[in-house]
């Protein structure tokens, strides 16, 4: 009989991770998704980046050096040296956790113009295929848009989809700042895109600010490689493993640059993101929206001494998504659950799995809260909150 009732549940168990699989895609599409190598390591250019003693001393390594150690390095540099590095090293700076905030910003300026000069190259060489060449001229519109006046690119890598984060607000001078994490389907092409706005990090990270006020500072942060529509990709925690620890470093790179602890926001599979990197971030709150589940079975099993929220409106689809973790697929636990322990955000007015930081919701006013320092934020405790 035991035996008999083991493979019952296992079997329900697998039902519903298979369900799992169908159900959680990303913000964009129920297209079926191909598997992705998520971009780890160091960033582009670092070859050079150590083979460069042209100022006497040794470089702090990208892949080994604290952001701490970043920042103590770049203080201990004159202005003109620091030039020096942002001139020769652009797509290294730029991408380098601890470095000044605005010495990131002309970095990235700096590597983009020179992405796009190598695009406008590639897109007239007759030796590439038709195919190529249209690419190259879709990433020279691309970087063009990032280039545009007013914008503060923080981080750039044009490797694989890309990645990038951008910063609404003066970061440098920000009494609150938040970090705001995405979920599936975005990457350099689709991080503003026009369509479902609130889906995108952009939209999500001016959408916050906008409702926070100008003493904040808002980053829409696409620094991992995400999942593609639907596929195993999703369900699993592969890319959230690969993803975690460069979020973590970003945030202790932001403090290590002078900028406070921000509270960062995890939307959809970014929340499993979020999950895994909890015990290191750098944070103040840890706020999940439309979550699969954060592999932990409680906000103790994070491990964080940041503040727990979380909000799922009823006519999100990822009500739907079965709880369960077996045999690497499934998430976990529903944060919003009461036994999970997390402080519930209010959403009632928020619709669908998008619309949680459209201006006007409950949900996006509790958000602004959190990020302006609110104890409350109009939250209400579950049962077992963390106090």
């Amino acid at each position: 009989m035991r035996i008999r009732s083991w493979k019952a549940r296992s079997k329900r168990a697998l039902v519903a991770a298979a369900l799992m699989t169908t159900v959680v895609s990303g913000t964009a599409g129920w297209t079926v998704g191909n598997e992705q190598q998520p971009l780890t390591g160091p960033p582009p250019g670092t070859s050079s980046w150590r083979a460069d003693h042209s100022l006497g001393m040794r470089l702090p390594d990208p892949a080994t050096a604290s952001p701490a150690r970043v920042a103590a390095f770049f203080d201990s540099l004159s202005a003109a040296r620091r030039q020096e590095l942002v001139t020769r090293h652009p797509s290294v700076v730029g991408n380098l956790d601890g470095a000044p905030i605005a010495l990131r910003y002309e970095a990235n300026a700096r590597f983009l113009k020179a992405e796009r000069k190598r695009e406008r190259a590639r897109a007239t060489d007759p030796g590439l295929t038709a195919q190529d060449r249209a690419r190259a001229r879709a990433l020279i519109v691309r970087y063009g848009e990032l280039l545009a006046p007013g914008r503060q690119i923080l981080a750039f890598d044009p490797r694989g989809r890309g990645q990038v984060a951008e910063v609404y607000g003066d970061l440098g001078r920000a009494d609150r700042v938040s970090v705001v994490v995405p979920g599936s389907d975005i990457d350099l092409n689709t991080f503003d895109r026009a369509n479902d706005k609130y889906g995108t990090p952009a939209g999500m990270g001016r959408s916050l600010y906008a409702a926070a006020g100008k003493r904040t500072a808002v980053v829409a942060w696409v620094g991992y490689t995400t999942p593609v529509g639907l596929g195993p990709d999703a369900a699993t925690g592969r890319l959230a493993e690969a993803g975690g620890p460069r979020l973590a470093r970003f945030t202790q790179g932001l403090t290590a640059a002078g900028a406070p602890r921000p509270a960062v926001f995890c939307h959809s599979y970014g929340s499993v993101v979020c999950g895994l990197a909890a015990p290191h971030l750098t944070a103040t709150d840890l706020v999940v929206l439309g979550s699969p589940g954060m592999r932990a079975r409680s906000v103790a099993d994070l491990h964080t001494d940041a503040r727990v929220w979380a909000a799922k409106d009823d006519s999100d689809w990822i009500g739907k998504v079965p709880n369960v973790e077996l045999f690497g697929l499934g998430h976990g636990e529903d944060p919003t659950a009461p036994g999970f322990g997390a402080r519930r955000v209010p959403a009632e007015q928020a619709e669908g799995h998008t619309g949680y930081f459209t201006p006007g919701t409950d949900s996006l006013r509790a958000f602004a809260r959190i990020a302006g320092g609110a104890d409350s934020a109009g939250a209400t405790r579950t049962i077992g909150a963390r106090t």
